[in-house]
């Protein structure tokens, strides 16, 4: 079995090298765990390669608010200092400090 350790870290801010959006991660997969349909969706000459962390984000553009799911190849960290603006950040996390959420847990 391979394992990658993650670069980023749940609350990290980050944006997209190729596409303007940027998002907060909340949540990783060690290796790439979509749908085959979803990955032979990508343009083949840009497929990232499955053996390496897919990072869960609420992201926005210009436009709009969604949920991506990006390889780590894809991303790099956002030091713009800048709050995501996604509706759902609230509901997973608290305070942003730096560049990053502090972990926000509720309690059934």
């Amino acid at each position: 079995m391979h394992s990658q350790r993650a670069k980023y870290n749940l609350g990290q801010v980050v944006r997209h090298k190729k596409h303007p959006f940027r998002g907060v991660v909340f949540d990783v997969d060690p290796e790439f765990a979509n749908t085959e349909e979803w990955y032979e969706a990508i343009p083949e000459d840009s497929r990232p390669t499955k053996e390496q962390p897919f990072y869960h984000l609420l992201a926005e553009n210009d436009q709009s608010f969604y949920v991506a799911y990006v390889s780590e190849q894809n991303l790099i960290a956002d030091y713009s200092n800048e709050p995501v603006e996604h509706p759902d950040v609230a509901d997973m996390f608290g305070a942003f400090n730096e560049g990053t959420y502090e972990l926000h847990f509720q309690l059934n």
